[in-house]
C-alpha cells in the first residue's frame, strides 16, 4: 500500500501532474482521485424495502385451501409444492417454475410412534343424526383410506409418518360415496387425509352434499366423526445446500433490497431457495441472497406462506412485522445464501480515517501486475469509485504508468466442492475515462487458471455479470484486465451455489 507521506504527496501535487500522468484528453488517473469522465446518479440499495402491504392485501384475497376429494382415489402422491401468487397476481395454474422435484418440507417420521402425536380435536358421534365436516385447510398433501373395522386412528398416523411433509391428519367417515364402499379395493369410508400445516376445529367446512349416485334424487355425501391429530413437535426444516440460518425471527424481514414475494402452497423452504436462486438479478444489486419464509394467519386460520426475496441478506433487527389487523406472522424463518468469496466487496480494507487509499495486497485479494507494469491492478478505498460500500478492485495502471492488464487473485482456495455448479457473479464498470478513453476495456474470468469468460464492454456504467462453473473442490479465482487508459472496476463479487 502506499504510504500515508507518498499519498499526501500525491494528493498535493496532483493538479500540477496533469500533463506527466493524464492521457492528452486531460484524464487525472486514479491513483491521483480523479474525477470519472462520467458520473452516474449513487445506487440508492436501501430505496427498495419490503412491501408488507402488498403482502398483506394479497393473503387476504389468496385462496389456497382444499382437501380430500369426494372423487379423487386414494393414495396418490402428495401434491407438490407450487406458486399461487406472485407479487400481488394469483397464478392459475398453481406454477411459477417446476417444483417437482424440490424436496418438500424435511420432517424426521423415522422414529414417530402414536405417541408422537396429541388430539386437536374431536368428532361429534356416530349415531345417526350425527353430522360432521371435514378440513379444508391449507397445505393438503393427500389422503388414504384406513380399515374401518374400528375408528383406525393408529393407521392414519402411521399414514402421516411414511407421507413427505404430513404434520397433521384428519380422519373421518364419509357416507353415500359409492367409490369408498364399492370400487376402491380399501372398501372403506374411513378416509385419512394428510396435511402439512396444523388446523382447527374450525376450518370444519366440508360438510358433504353431494350426490354421487348419477342421479338428481339420489342420496347425499355426508361427514361423521370428524377429529385431528397433530405431531406433538416440530422440528425447525433442514437448511437448504449453499445457505445459512438466521436464529429464530419474532417476524417477518422488512428490509432493504426487497425482490418481490410470492406465495407458496405449503411452507417449504427448499422450494423457497429453488425460487430465490432462480429468480432473475436486480439491476442493482444482483441476486436473490437471502429469503424469508413466514405463514400468514388470519383470524386464526392457516392462510398462505409466504416467500420473500432479496438482493441483501437480512438480519433479526428488521423481523419487524408481527402482522396487520386480524394477519398474524408465524413461522418466520430467513436463510442467506452462503458466499465463498470472503470480503467480495474489498470493504475489510480501510484508510486509517482517509477517505481515499489504494494498495495492492488485502487480507483477502493480491492484485498483480506483469513485469515492468506498475499498479496494473489495485483495491481502492474510495467511494466515488465503488458499487456500493466504500471500496472497488481497478484493473489497469492506476498511475497510467503503462497500458498493461492487471491480475486480481482471491487470495486462497475456496471452500467448494467437486462436482457442484457455483455462480460467479460481480459488477463491473468501464466508463471512468470516457466513451473513447475506454474502447480497450475488458476482463477476463478464470476459474483454476481456466478461462470462462471475456467481456469487452467498451464505455459502460455499472453492469451485472454472471458466470456458471463446476467445482473441482477448494477452487481458484482470478480476473484478468484493464489497459490504461481503458479502466476496469470490480466490486461485488460472489461465488455461490447455483
Amino acid at each position: 500500500m502506499p504510504s500515508l507521506t507518498r499519498f499526501l504527496a500525491f494528493s498535493t501535487v496532483a493538479v500540477s501532474l496533469v500533463g506527466k500522468y493524464s492521457c492528452d484528453c486531460g484524464l487525472i488517473y486514479p491513483a491521483f482521485q480523479g474525477v470519472p469522465a462520467s458520473n452516474a446518479d449513487p445506487y440508492n440499495f436501501n430505496g427498495t424495502s419490503t412491501d408488507a402491504n402488498s403482502i398483506a392485501s394479497t393473503a387476504f384475497r389468496v385462496n389456497q385451501k382444499s382437501g380430500a376429494s369426494t372423487n379423487a382415489p386414494p393414495n396418490l402422491p402428495a401434491a407438490n409444492t407450487t406458486v399461487t401468487a406472485v407479487d400481488g397476481d394469483m397464478v392459475i395454474p398453481v406454477s411459477r417454475r417446476s417444483l417437482s422435484s424440490i424436496r418438500t418440507i424435511d420432517n424426521d417420521i423415522s422414529r414417530r410412534t402414536n405417541s408422537d402425536y396429541e388430539q386437536v380435536f374431536g368428532g361429534t358421534g356416530t349415531e345417526f343424526e350425527d353430522r360432521d365436516a371435514a378440513i379444508i385447510g391449507t397445505a393438503y398433501l393427500t389422503y388414504t383410506l384406513v380399515s374401518n373395522s374400528t375408528y383406525n386412528v393408529g393407521d392414519c398416523l402411521s399414514f402421516c409418518d411414511a407421507t413427505a411433509g404430513c404434520v397433521f391428519v384428519n380422519l373421518y367417515y364419509e357416507f353415500n360415496n359409492e367409490m369408498l364402499d364399492h370400487v376402491y379395493s380399501q372398501h372403506s369410508n374411513l378416509k385419512c387425509a394428510a396435511y402439512g400445516d396444523v388446523h382447527s376445529a374450525e376450518e370444519k367446512i366440508n360438510f358433504g352434499g353431494q350426490s354421487l349416485s348419477g342421479t338428481p334424487d339420489g342420496p347425499l355425501t355426508y361427514v361423521q366423526q370428524s377429529s385431528g391429530w397433530t405431531i406433538k413437535s416440530f422440528g425447525d426444516p433442514s437448511t437448504p445446500e449453499g445457505y445459512d440460518p438466521l436464529p429464530d425471527l419474532g417476524g417477518a424481514n422488512e428490509a432493504p433490497g426487497y425482490m418481490g414475494f410470492v406465495f407458496l402452497n405449503k411452507y417449504d423452504v427448499d422450494a423457497c431457495a429453488a425460487i430465490c436462486n432462480a429468480q432473475d438479478p436486480d439491476d442493482v444489486g444482483g441476486s436473490c441472497k437471502y429469503f424469508n419464509i413466514w405463514r400468514a394467519v388470519v383470524d386464526g386460520v392457516p392462510t398462505t406462506y409466504t416467500c420473500a426475496l432479496y438482493y441483501i441478506p437480512a438480519d433479526t433487527s428488521t423481523a419487524i412485522n408481527y402482522g396487520q389487523g386480524n394477519l398474524t406472522v408465524t413461522q418466520s424463518r430467513g436463510y442467506k445464501r452462503i458466499t465463498y468469496v470472503l470480503d467480495g466487496g474489498f470493504e475489510d480494507y480501510t484508510c486509517d480515517g482517509l477517505s481515499f487509499c489504494y494498495t495492492d495486497t488485502t487480507a483477502g485479494w493480491l492484485a498483480s501486475s506483469p513485469k515492468d507494469g506498475y499498479y496494473d491492478a489495485s483495491i481502492f478505498h474510495y467511494q466515488p469509485y465503488s458499487h456500493s460500500g466504500e471500496a472497488v478492485a481497478l484493473l489497469g495502471s492506476a498511475t497510467g504508468h503503462d497500458n498493461y492488464p492487471g491480475m486480481l487473485t482471491y487470495g486462497s482456495s475456496l471452500s467448494t466442492e467437486a462436482g457442484v455448479k457455483y455462480v460467479i457473479e460481480f459488477f463491473h464498470s468501464s466508463f471512468y475515462s470516457g466513451r473513447e478513453g475506454e474502447v480497450d476495456a475488458f476482463v477476463e474470468v478464470y476459474w483454476n487458471g481456466n478461462l470462462i469468460g471475456t467481456i469487452r464492454p467498451g464505455y459502460s456504467q455499472w453492469k451485472y455479470y454472471k458466470f456458471e462453473v463446476v467445482g473441482q473442490g477448494n477452487d481458484e479465482l482470478d480476473f484478468r484486465g484493464g489497459k490504461a487508459p481503458s479502466y476496469d472496476f470490480i466490486d461485488d463479487i460472489f461465488v455461490m451455489q447455483a
